[in-house]
C-alpha cells in the first residue's frame, strides 16, 4: 500500500461508505493523521490498521462508544484484543451454526420447543462484557474524577501537569535512566492516579507508547519541547523495567 490513501480509496478497499468515515473523524473514532492543502482527508497506514481494529469490534455488535473507549484506552494490547476477537467469533459461528441446524431440522420435523434455545446468546455477551470491562475502566475512573473538577480545579491540575513536562524538558540531556528524570516520571505516573485513575505499570507503559504512536499526544507534549513526547516514553519504559 502506498504511504497515504484517499479517503475515496479507504472506502473502496473496507467496503465502507465515505459517510461513515466522515462521521467516524466527526465523533474522533478514528481521525485521519494528515490532510491535503484543500483539507482532503488522507490515511496513513497506522489509520487503517485502527480501522481495521474498528470493523473487527463492530462484527462482533460493540456500539462506537466503546469501541472508541476501548482503542484510545493506553492499556489496549493489539495481541490480546486479537486473541479475544477470535474466541468471540468462534462463539459467533457457533451459535449460527447451532441456528442453521436448528432451520433444517425445523424443515425435516417441525417445530420443538427446546429449538429456542439456539439463540441463547449468554456465552458471546459474557465474553463481551469482559472485553468492555478491561478496557472500559479507566475510561469511566477517568470520567467520574474530572467531571467533579472546577475551573480552578483543573487550572491547578494543568498547572502540576506543566511543571512536571518542563521539569523534563529541562534535563532531557541527562539521559532516560537518570536519577532526576525518573523522580520526575514517578511524579507524572503519581499525577495520573491522583487526578484521573488508577494508573498501573501496564497502564503506564500502554501511555507512552501512546505518546509516540498517536499524533495528537505527540503533537501536544512536543510543545513543551520537541522530541519531548518520544524521551518520555523511553523514560516511562525505564521506569516500568525497573519497578
Amino acid at each position: 500500500m502506498k504511504e497515504m490513501i484517499t479517503v475515496n480509496e479507504v472506502s473502496k478497499l473496507a467496503g465502507i461508505s465515505i459517510r461513515t468515515l466522515h462521521y467516524y473523524d466527526e465523533i474522533g473514532l478514528l481521525k485521519p493523521q494528515h490532510k491535503t492543502n484543500s483539507k482532503y482527508r488522507l490515511y496513513s497506514g497506522k489509520d487503517i490498521e485502527k480501522l481495521w481494529q474498528i470493523l473487527f469490534f463492530k462484527e462482533l455488535d460493540f456500539p462506537l462508544c466503546k469501541i472508541k473507549e476501548i482503542i484510545n484506552n493506553p492499556e489496549f494490547d493489539k495481541n490480546e484484543a486479537l486473541k479475544k476477537h477470535k474466541k468471540l467469533l468462534l462463539e459467533k459461528r457457533k451459535r449460527i451454526d447451532k441456528i442453521i441446524t436448528s432451520i433444517d431440522e425445523t424443515i425435516m420435523k417441525g417445530f420443538e420447543i427446546n429449538m429456542i434455545k439456539t439463540f441463547n446468546n449468554e456465552n458471546f455477551e459474557k465474553h463481551k462484557e469482559e472485553a468492555i470491562e478491561k478496557y472500559g475502566n479507566t475510561a469511566k475512573q477517568s470520567y467520574k474524577r474530572t467531571s467533579k473538577y472546577s475551573k480552578t480545579q483543573w487550572e491547578e491540575i494543568n498547572e502540576e501537569a506543566n511543571t512536571i513536562y518542563i521539569g523534563l524538558a529541562q534535563n532531557m540531556d541527562k539521559g532516560a535512566s537518570d536519577e532526576t528524570i525518573q523522580q520526575l516520571v514517578d511524579q507524572w505516573k503519581n499525577h495520573i492516579t491522583k487526578y484521573y485513575y488508577d494508573c498501573t505499570l501496564e497502564i503506564f507503559k500502554g501511555l507512552g507508547q501512546l505518546y509516540v504512536e498517536d499524533e495528537r499526544f505527540t503533537k501536544n507534549i512536543d510543545k513543551t519541547k520537541k522530541g519531548l513526547a518520544y524521551f518520555m516514553k523511553e523514560a516511562m519504559d525505564y521506569y516500568c523495567e525497573n519497578n
